[in-house]
């Protein structure tokens, strides 16, 4: 089972003990506030012990599913407030003068995803795991315009993070 050492404050430690239909709704709002505000990773939900009278194979699917759908609405979230950052140009501006350059790296690196892989660029790269991915949320909302196609590929790119982490937990504790 996945162990958590980092603290994440009071609202992880929820998720962490989180049971029963209470704890979906726990594991959905962290899951949407983690993609446009909280710093943290959001492995953690499939580290909440929930009892829903489920097999654990349709528990963690449960899990990952009211996960990428919080996941997806904070993005679509975050992604109206990267659109109206686009338009105000002195956020643009204070951007670049900040001690780090979000507009630089952003430029560098997500830019280079969306124009090579479109959508499908942003979902991979929410796929690895322990990897904050608001500031690429952030950097991917002032770039693109579809609402729709953000939020299904945010929805991928977080169901496929949790995929991911179960993969690797797995290849761990068998050896």
């Amino acid at each position: 089972m996945l162990q958590h050492t980092a603290s994440g404050g009071p609202l992880s430690q929820l998720v962490e003990t989180a049971t029963g239909p209470v704890g979906l709704v726990a594991i959905f709002i962290y899951s949407f506030l983690i993609a446009f505000a909280l710093p943290g990773v959001s492995e953690i939900v499939l580290a909440a012990p929930l009892d829903l009278g489920l097999s654990q194979t349709m528990r963690l699917a449960v899990i990952i599913l009211v996960s990428g759908v919080g996941k997806a609405a904070g993005s679509v979230f975050a992604f109206h407030i990267g659109q109206e950052a686009k338009e105000s140009g002195p956020v643009t501006r204070a951007l670049r003068r900040s001690r780090f350059d979000v507009v630089e790296w952003s430029e560098k690196k997500v830019v280079q995803l969306a124009k090579k892989y479109g959508y499908g660029g942003l979902a991979l790269a929410l796929c690895v795991p322990t990897f904050p991915d608001t500031l690429s949320i952030y950097a991917f909302s002032v770039l693109e315009e579809d609402y729709y196609r953000f939020a299904v590929a945010t929805f991928v790119g977080s169901v496929g993070r949790l995929l991911v982490t179960l993969g690797l937990i797995e290849v761990v504790t068998f050896f």
